[in-house]
This record gives C-alpha cells, structure tokens and sequence, in this order.
C-alpha cells in the first residue's frame, strides 16, 4: 500500500471544538469580506515518516491546539501540540516523528465563547429612577437564550449554585484524585441547567484546560465528525479554571434545551491543562427527561 498524505488523512480525524480563551491574540475583523484569504490550496496536514506538518485556517482563533490519539474509539489525547499563526489567518505546526497510523483532531479557542461573554448595555439597561423612566433590564433579550431574559438565566443560575443540593448522585467520574460529577439538572423555560463539581482530593492544584459536550453513539464513541455532535453552552455561572488541592469547585452551565436519541449519550469531557488527570462521564436520554422543573428561586 502506498504510505502518504491520503493515507493518513484517512486515519486523522479533523473536528474544532470551540472552547473558552482567557487571552486574546487573534484580529479582529469588521466583517467577513475582510477575512484573509489563502492563495492556493491549503493542505491541512502533509505527510511524512520524518516530520508531519498541519495547517488550519482560523483567523478570528486565540489559540488552535493539535491533539494526537492512538485510536480513533474513545481515550484521550496522549499529546498535544501548539499551533503557531502563520499567513493568511491559518496556524500551523511540525511534528518531528512518524505519525503513521494515529488520530488528530483540533482545539480552536475563540474569546468570544459565552462562558466567559459580558455585554455592556449601558445605552439599553438604565435604572427607572435616574432617567424617570420604566426599569427596562428585565426586557433585554438575546436570540441565544430564546424568550428568557439574561438577567433571570443569571439568577437561576446563581440559586442553582447557591442552594449546592446534589439531587443525582449516580452520574460522574473518579480517577487520580480527582472527581467529576454532575450534581443537578434542572430545566426552565426551554433552556437546561447543569450543575457541575470538581473535586480535587489530591495536593496538586488542577487546572481545567476545556470542557466539551458532546452527543455521541453509544457503541460505537469515534471520534468523527459525523458521529459526534458538539452542544455549546449557553452561559456558565462562575466558571472553574482552577480547583487547589484538597479543595472543590462548581460550575452551573445553561444550555439551549435538547434531547438524545435512546441509542446515543451525552459525553461530558473535562481535560486537565498541561498534565493528563482528564475527566469523563455520560449522561443518558432518561436523565435529560427526568430534569427537575425550577419553579421558585432562593436567590438573595
């Protein structure tokens, strides 16, 4: 069988996951049309027994990552390399050793992911009694949240953390000192709540380098694109970076609601940043049905 580009490209596996960035490297365009364009055909990844090369185009990203596996059925990446910008808005990076038979796929941050979106709306929200007007903030409306105002998703959200009941006790993932459960599921308004926790029982500090979810078949867990199917959060009420040892942390993400076929699951992905003490737990369609109703809010 001849060995090349085609070949590998067969067993690589190229899927973005779009997560959060903290820092911001990338330009900023106006519009599409100023985005650059490359000339010529771009090859995404170029071959050979000595070294193999990858592109992406991805001008608007903070940071791409290139992430190897050793197959293509679940397990996580046993290395990942930074990808440097080059021209034309693409990153690249070489990997000098043979890289015959692996998987890859990329990370692509972007700082505008939501978990970490703040939106000034000086000129819209104003406080009835200083402009003599109605108090309109409770009528700001973002398309992403659907009829629900941001402000009542953040006290939710803010009640959900606060009140901290772990109503499921069945869903998480135990390994190297650290665990990861989902602790509640909550829905209101078309829109799903779920309460996350990091537990960190070890003495070394943990540092969350991205969260994914993804809805997957549960025979068959590749890593393909035609096969996974990305959910992006919404919001994420006081997002975990960091959890010190012997310490806790949680998050509450806000989805868009949805539901999963009865022969796929939803596989939450917790990757640690810079070491290899990665979470992983799924959860089943009966659970996303089974989501308590948030009725009332204890929120001070």
């Amino acid at each position: 069988m001849k060995m090349g580009t085609n070949y590998l490209a067969i067993l690589g596996v190229t899927t973005m996951t779009t997560v959060m960035s903290c820092s911001s490297a990338k330009k900023e365009y106006a519009s599409y049309e100023l985005y650059p364009v490359r000339s010529g055909n771009l090859v995404e990844m170029e071959y050979a027994p000595g070294a193999t090369r990858f592109t992406l185009w991805a001008p608007t990203a903070d940071e791409v990552r290139l992430m190897l596996y050793d197959a293509g059925e679940g397990g996580h990446a046993y290395e990942t390399e930074k990808m440097e910008p080059a021209e034309d808005g693409t990153w690249t990076v070489t990997v000098d050793k043979d890289l015959l038979g692996k998987f890859y796929t990329f990370n692509v941050k972007y700082a505008e992911e939501p978990l970490l979106l703040n939106i000034e709306m000086k000129d819209f929200i104003h406080d009835g009694s200083e402009v003599n007007r109605p108090n309109n903030a409770l009528d700001i409306y973002l398309k992403e949240l659907g009829c629900e105002s941001p402000k009542l998703v953040h006290l939710i959200s803010k009640s959900i953390h606060k009140d901290n009941r772990r109503h499921i006790k069945h869903i998480g993932s135990k390994a190297f000192g650290i665990q990861y459960l989902l602790r509640g599921l909550y829905t209101h308004n078309g829109l799903l709540y779920f309460h996350t926790q990091i537990k960190n029982r070890s003495n070394v500090p943990y540092e969350v380098d991205f969260v994914t979810f993804k809805i997957v078949d549960k025979k068959l867990m590749k890593r393909t694109a035609i096969q996974e199917q990305v959910i992006f959060p919404l919001r994420a009420y006081d997002y975990v970076t960091s959890v010190a040892g012997k310490k806790d942390g949680r998050t509450v993400f806000v989805f868009d609601k949805f539901t999963i076929p009865s022969d796929k699951v939803l596989m939450v992905e917790m990757h640690e940043k810079g070491g290899g003490r990665h979470q992983t737990f799924t959860v089943e369609s009966e659970d996303i049905v089974r989501a308590g109703v948030i009725n009332e809010l204890k929120v001070k």
